[in-house]
């Protein structure tokens, strides 16, 4: 992948969050525990990036992930949720703030490879992280591998200023009309796809 791939990078968050995350910035794992903070993560994707550290870098759960396509395998498993949730877009610049590192996949995966931002990009395969789907009916072996490589991510050491976010996702309008009324002035769009309706 190359730089001029990525218009924007995407975060993932319940509706409630937006409010605190518009203040606060987008914050790692760890710094968001002291907020309380909605939760639509899977805890035992969250067991196994636990004990992960970056190479030459912090643990995985000091960092903010932000994926590079948001139409993954991870918000599928939470559409149901569509109408409670939004994804945030994210300015591609944070690929230059220090320490900030391209994780080829699922952070979560045995094979995750990391690399240095924004040089790194060119670990992340760009056909299979914005592929529409990641299914393999006659392969299981590859769709596994493909739906790690759909989550490719994005980390940045601790927190990544709201200043980044340039707009919000949602499905419909009921989302919408929630999101604004948490007071955010960020534009909104409303795209079913991106939330597989």
């Amino acid at each position: 992948m190359k730089r001029e791939d990525l218009h924007e990078l995407h975060y993932i968050t319940p509706i409630e969050n937006v409010a605190s995350i518009m203040a606060n910035g987008l914050l790692s794992h760890n710094g968001v525990q002291r907020l309380g903070h909605a939760r639509i993560d899977m805890r035992e994707a969250q067991d196994r990036r636990a004990p992960k550290r970056v190479p030459n870098g912090l643990p995985v759960h000091d960092y903010v992930n932000l994926y590079i396509c948001a139409r993954n395998p991870m918000l599928y498993k939470r559409r149901g949720l569509h109408e409670r949730i939004c994804v945030l877009a994210v300015a591609p610049d944070v690929l230059d703030l220090p320490g900030a590192v391209v994780a080829d996949q699922n952070v979560a995966s045995n094979y995750v490879r990391f690399a240095e931002a924004p040089a790194g990009l060119a670990i992340v395969d760009r056909d299979m992280t914005f592929a529409r789907n990641w299914t393999h009916p006659l392969d299981q072996i590859a769709e596994w591998r493909h739906k790690a490589m759909k989550c490719a991510e994005i980390l940045v050491p601790n927190r990544v200023d709201a200043n980044y976010i340039v707009k919000a996702y949602v499905s419909g309008e009921a989302p919408r009309v929630a999101l604004i009324g948490c007071g955010v002035t960020l534009p909104v769009e409303v795209t079913r796809d991106l939330f597989f309706l």
